[in-house]
């Protein structure tokens, strides 16, 4: 089906292959027992593809979604054969990602007309958060444009010093202060420093978690405040990063951060250490924010744009 037709190049594609391989493996014998013996969709089968949806971490909501789709399809053709039920997964999946992702992006890129362009990166400690920030700075690096990471998570030694390593290994400006300073003050120093050097994109990395949802939805709105002191309509994205291997405590921790900030967009870590591939179309339907970023695993080159055609190829290849 042309809908399908690959957009990658060999070696991205062989990369997100393999970085879904335990996610396909999990979700196809589960689905080869649910249509075991029988030769067309039917109430059985349906309740059966239910549950390896649910236990796929695709999530109950969604689920139904896609069931209810299965359905309709189901009333409409009178005869659906199980061995069509991998390419009318396929197709309701990808329908229901285009709600939310345009999901037709291929490389690392940035507006034209945002310059420097501000992104925010939000997630709780241990998600991959700053990992996928410089991983960020490098494919934006090799695109030619010029970066400054800001370390505005303050409140982790840790953090600023992680960061830091990031930023010698893509050979990125970086702008820090010491443990405890005001993250505030970092997010304003960084974005004059980026527009002092005509930056083109500046990273500001923020705490993770601080001791309630209050002060963390304070901490963020004050960060974003003083950015606009120097850039507008700072910041352009708010990048949500999620570990993909965490199954439904990724929906919870998006549940918080969309509570405590606008998340304009999300990053999916560790999906190639996991069975818990199926959380990217959830999460994606019920929060209704696009999945921009995937991390397949854990080399510089492997976070990857998230393109819709592409994982559904590989996810049900």
């Amino acid at each position: 089906m042309s809908f399908f037709k690959k957009i990658f190049s060999k070696e991205k594609k062989e990369t997100l292959d393999k970085g879904l391989e335990k996610s396909k493996e999990s979700f196809f014998s589960k689905l080869s027992k649910a249509v075991a013996g029988k030769s067309k969709v039917d109430d059985d089968v349906l309740d059966n593809l239910e549950e390896v949806l649910v236990s796929s971490d695709v999530g109950v909501d969604t689920t139904l979604k896609i069931i209810d789709r299965i359905e309709e399809r189901v009333a409409r053709d009178k005869y659906l054969g199980t061995e069509e039920l991998n390419q009318i997964l396929r197709e309701e999946i990808a329908g229901l990602l285009s709600e939310t992702n345009v999901g037709n992006e291929t490389e690392f890129t940035i507006p034209e007309n945002k310059k420097p362009y501000v992104l925010m990166v939000v997630g709780v400690n241990g998600v991959g958060k700053t990992t996928t920030i410089g991983k960020l700075a490098s494919q934006f690096k090799k695109k030619g444009l010029k970066v400054v990471l800001g370390a505005a998570d303050t409140f982790r030694a840790a953090a600023i010093d992680q960061l830091q390593v990031w930023a010698d290994r893509v050979d990125v400006p970086i702008v820090r202060q010491e443990m405890g300073s005001d993250p505030a003050s970092v997010a304003f120093d960084t974005l004059q420093s980026g527009v002092n050097q005509n930056a083109d994109v500046i990273i500001i990395d923020t705490a993770g978690r601080l001791h309630n949802k209050v002060n963390l939805m304070n901490e963020l709105s004050k960060i974003k405040r003083v950015m606009q002191k120097v850039v507008g309509d700072a910041p352009h994205d708010v990048l949500l990063v999620l570990d993909g291997s965490t199954g439904q405590n990724a929906f919870e921790q998006a549940k918080q951060f969309t509570k405590a900030t606008e998340v304009t967009s999300l990053a999916v870590t560790k999906l190639d250490g996991t069975a818990k591939g199926g959380v990217v179309i959830g999460i994606s339907d019920q929060f209704q924010i696009p999945v921009k970023y995937i991390g397949v695993g854990e080399g510089i080159d492997d976070l990857q744009v998230f393109n819709k055609y592409e994982f559904i190829d590989s996810f049900f290849k």
